[in-house]
This record gives structure tokens, sequence and C-alpha cells, in this order.
């Protein structure tokens, strides 16, 4: 599979005694492939995605969310404030994201990333693409986006370091 190496930028991450620091490529497959499209098609259409962190015990913590990917390396997820996740991304930031297969072993796709607190990104209910994505979604959970975004209030941005699928 071939990438094509164009450099996205530096990124760390620093938790409780651990640095993860790396230089970004275009990690996802080459554009032209069959499966570097239909990564790109599920990032962009897609409503649902696996995301897993680590617990304290090292048991993965699976857990179905909304996201909204920026069309390269980022996908931004909206959490409840009290939702496990943001002890486990603090001092475990290595993550997992997958899409559903087609319940017959295909269609995979696995991402692999590492996640943190993005305070600086705007609330869901004035992130436009997401609230436009999940507009019906948040009336049927939330009555309003200004709910949703009282109820959902802490963005994680994941910035993904590997695909893998087929």
């Amino acid at each position: 599979m071939r990438r094509s190496g164009l450099t996205v930028g530096l990124y760390a991450h620093r938790g409780p005694g651990l640095t993860y620091a790396f230089t970004m490529t275009d990690v996802l497959p080459d554009e032209s492939s069959t499966f570097g499209q239909r990564v790109r098609a599920r990032l962009r259409d897609e409503s649902l995605i696996w995301l897993t962190t680590t617990g304290a015990d090292g048991t993965p913590q699976p857990n179905p969310v909304w996201f909204l990917w920026d069309g390269a390396d980022t996908l931004i997820v909206y959490n409840r404030a009290d939702a496990r996740r943001h002890e486990h991304v603090a001092v475990r930031p290595r993550v997992s994201l997958n899409l559903d297969g087609n319940g017959q072993g295909g269609d995979i796709v696995v991402l692999a990333g590492v996640a943190e607190q993005a305070l600086d990104e705007p609330g869901p209910d004035r992130n436009a693409q997401y609230a436009e994505k999940y507009r019906d979604g948040i009336a049927s959970v939330s009555g309003s986006p200004e709910q949703f975004a009282v109820e959902y209030p802490v963005p994680l941005r994941i910035r993904v370091t590997k695909v893998r699928g087929h």
C-alpha cells in the first residue's frame, strides 16, 4: 500500500510520565487505491465509530460515538463531562477507532491514534459541520443543539497514526 508521504505537522502529547512526539505524514491509504477511497468515504459519510480507550486495569473500553473527520488525519468526538474516557486518555492517550464491517468479515477499517482533550474546539452547537451532520440525532437525543452542547461539552481530538483493514 503506497502512502503519499506528505508531512502534515509535528504533534506532541504529554501525560503523567508520558510524552509522545511524532511527525505525522499522510497516514491514510493512497486515495487512488480502492481501500483508500473506501476509508475516506466511510470517514466522511458514516455517523458512528467505535472509540476504544484503555481503562486503568488495562481492559479495552469500546464505546460507539459520533465523530467529525477533518478530511486529513484528525477526528473530533464530543463527550459527556463525566465520561471515563477523559481519565483514560489523560494517562493512556493511544486509542483505536473501528468502523463496523459488512457483517461478513469485509469492509474493515481500523484506525489507531492519539487522543487529547481539545478545549480549543468550539462546542458541538457551534461546530457547523458537526451540527449539520448530526442535526436529527441531536434533536432526538437532547431536543436542541444548545442542550446537546450542555450534555456533551468536552471535545476529544484524535490524531490518526495508522490505518489498516481490507
